[in-house]
C-alpha cells in the first residue's frame, strides 16, 4: 500500500498536493491510501494501469476529500483493454496487470468549471463504490472503451452537466445499482453516441437533473449515428419538476433504415417516475417494453413515442397524483404515439387527465385493449390519421353529474380501416363513440349512463 502522506501530501486543504499524489501513484504497489484530509490538486492524477499493475484507490470511509481546482478529471484511470468481454478477446496483459481497478471511500469536490470527478479509459472490470462526486462538470466520465463496469452505493450530486457520462464510448456489460444521482444540470445518466449494449440501471434514486440549456433528464440516451441497445431500467425513482424540459427517461435513437438501426431491446419496468415535462419520451426505438411503472404528473405527456416499432406499454398506473390537482402548475398527462407501428397498449389504468388520454397519430397496426380510463377531461382514446388499429375491451368512464368529456373514443382525420369493438363507455358531450364508416368499423360496444358513481 502507498499512503499518500508518506509521499509528501499534506491533506490540510491549503497545500498543493498534486505532485505528491502523482508521485505516490508512480510508486504504488497495490492500494493507494487516502487517509482523512483535504487534498488540493490542480492537474489530473493519472493512473496508468499497464505501468502500475493492479490498483485500488481507497479513502478512509469517506473522510478523505480530493479538491480538484483545475480542468479535467481528478483521477484518470488508464487501461489498455481493446477487446470485448469475451474471454478469448481479453489480452494477457489485461489479466496480468490491469483488471478490476477498485475505487472507493472518498469524495471528489470540483472547484473549477472544467473539473471532472473520475475518468475511466479502456478499463476492464472497474468497480466504483461508496464515492461522492459533486460540483464537477461530469461526475463519472467513461471514454473510448470500457467493459464490465460496476457503479454502486455512490452519491453523484450537483454536477454542472452529467452525473455518469457514457461519452462516445464502446461500452458493454455495465451495472449501475443503488446510487443517488441528483441535481446534475443535463442528466443523471447520459449516453452520447457510441456502441453501447447491455446496461442495467436498477435500484437508484435519480432526481432533479435539470437546468441545462436544451433538453435534460434523469436518464438521457442519444445516438443519432450509433447504437443504443439492451438497456434495463428498473426499480428506480426518477423525478424532477414539472417545468423542467425533457423527460425523466429520454431515449433518441438512430432514424431507422431498418429495424436493427434504431434504439432497441429496451426494458423500462417497475419504476416510479414523473413530475416533469414528460415522463418517458422515445424516438426511433424498436422492441421496447414499458411495464409495471407508476407514472405521474407530466406537464405534457406521461408517455410520448415517436417513430417507434414493436413497443409494449402494459400494466402501468398513469396520471397526476391527487395532491397535484390543487397545484398552480398544469399537468396535462396522457399517452401519445406518433408515426408508430405494431405497438400494443394493454392493461393500464389512466385517471383524471387534462388532455386526451391515449392518442394514436399517424400510426399503423397498433392495438389499445383492456385499459381502464376514468375521468378524462378531454377525450378518452383518439385515432388521428391512423390505420388498421384495434381499440377493444377498454373501459372509458366519466364520473360525476356534469360531463366534460367530448367523446370516449373518436377517430378523426384520415383514419381508416380501424376496428373499435367491445368497449364499455359513458356518454360524451358529442357522442360516446365517434367513428364514421370511412374511419373504421364499430361493433359490440356498450354505452353506460354517466352521472355519479354506481351504487
Amino acid at each position: 500500500m502507498a499512503n499518500v502522506k508518506h509521499f509528501g501530501a499534506k491533506g490540510d486543504g491549503k497545500a498543493d498536493d498534486t505532485r505528491a499524489l502523482q508521485h505516490a501513484v508512480e510508486q504504488i504497489d497495490g492500494v493507494l491510501e487516502l487517509p482523512r484530509g483535504d487534498y488540493r490538486i490542480r492537474q489530473p492524477i493519472i493512473v496508468p494501469l499497464p505501468r502500475t499493475g493492479f490498483v485500488g484507490i481507497r479513502g478512509d470511509h469517506g473522510t478523505a476529500r480530493i479538491l480538484m481546482e483545475g480542468p479535467g478529471p481528478a483521477l484518470r484511470i488508464v487501461g489498455d483493454h481493446q477487446g470485448t468481454a469475451t474471454p478469448a478477446r481479453v489480452k494477457p496483459h489485461t489479466w496480468e496487470r490491469e483488471r478490476f481497478p477498485v475505487i472507493s471511500g472518498f469524495e471528489v469536490h470540483g472547484r473549477h468549471p472544467g473539473a471532472i470527478g473520475i475518468e475511466l479509459f479502456r478499463t476492464m472490470q472497474a468497480t466504483v463504490r461508496e464515492v461522492l462526486i459533486r460540483n464537477c462538470h461530469h461526475g463519472l466520465h467513461l471514454t473510448q472503451r470500457n467493459r464490465n463496469l460496476i457503479v454502486s452505493q455512490c452519491h453523484i450530486y450537483d454536477n454542472h452537466d452529467t452525473g455518469i457520462f457514457l461519452d462516445r464510448c464502446n461500452l458493454h456489460q455495465v451495472i449501475i445499482i443503488g446510487n443517488h444521482i441528483s441535481y446534475c444540470k443535463r442528466a443523471g445518466i447520459r449516453q452520447l453516441e457510441g456502441d453501447v449494449h447491455n446496461i442495467q440501471i436498477t435500484g437508484n434514486d435519480i432526481e432533479y437533473n435539470s437546468g441545462a440549456d436544451g433538453l435534460s433528464g434523469e436518464i438521457v440516451l442519444e445516438a443519432a449515428e450509433d447504437i443504443i441497445s439492451e438497456f434495463t431500467i428498473s426499480s428506480n425513482t426518477l423525478q424532477a419538476t414539472a417545468e423542467a424540459s425533457g423527460a425523466n427517461i429520454l431515449i433518441s435513437g438512430r432514424a431507422a433504415k431498418g429495424p436493427a438501426t434504431a434504439a432497441r431491446l429496451l426494458n423500462i419496468t417497475g419504476n416510479v417516475l414523473g413530475s416533469r415535462d414528460r415522463g418517458v419520451w422515445l424516438r426511433n426505438a424498436i422492441r421496447v417494453s414499458i411495464t409495471g411503472n407508476t407514472i405521474y404528473g407530466a406537464a405534457r405527456e406521461n408517455l410520448l413515442l415517436q417513430d417507434c416499432h414493436s413497443a409494449v406499454i402494459g400494466s402501468n398506473t398513469i396520471g397526476t397524483r391527487p395532491n397535484m390537482y390543487a397545484s398552480n402548475l398544469k399537468y396535462r398527462d396522457g399517452v401519445r404515439l406518433e408515426d408508430c407501428r405494431d405497438c400494443v397498449i394493454h392493461g393500464n389504468t389512466l385517471h383524471g387527465m387534462q388532455d386526451d388520454m391515449i392518442v394514436l397519430k399517424t400510426s399503423i397496426d397498433c392495438a389499445v385493449n383492456g385499459n381502464q380510463l376514468t375521468n378524462p377531461h378531454q377525450r378518452g382514446i383518439v385515432l388521428e390519421d391512423s390505420a388498421r388499429c384495434r381499440i377493444s375491451d377498454n373501459s372509458v368512464v366519466e364520473r360525476g353529474k356534469h360531463a366534460r368529456m367530448p367523446s370516449a373514443i373518436e377517430a378523426t382525420g384520415k383514419s381508416r380501416s380501424n376496428l373499435i369493438q367491445n368497449n364499455a363507455v359513458t356518454k360524451g358531450l358529442k357522442a360516446a363513440i365517434v367513428c364514421d364508416a370511412k374511419h373504421g368499423k364499430t361493433q359490440g360496444n356498450v354505452t353506460w349512463e354517466n352521472g355519479g358513481d354506481v351504487e
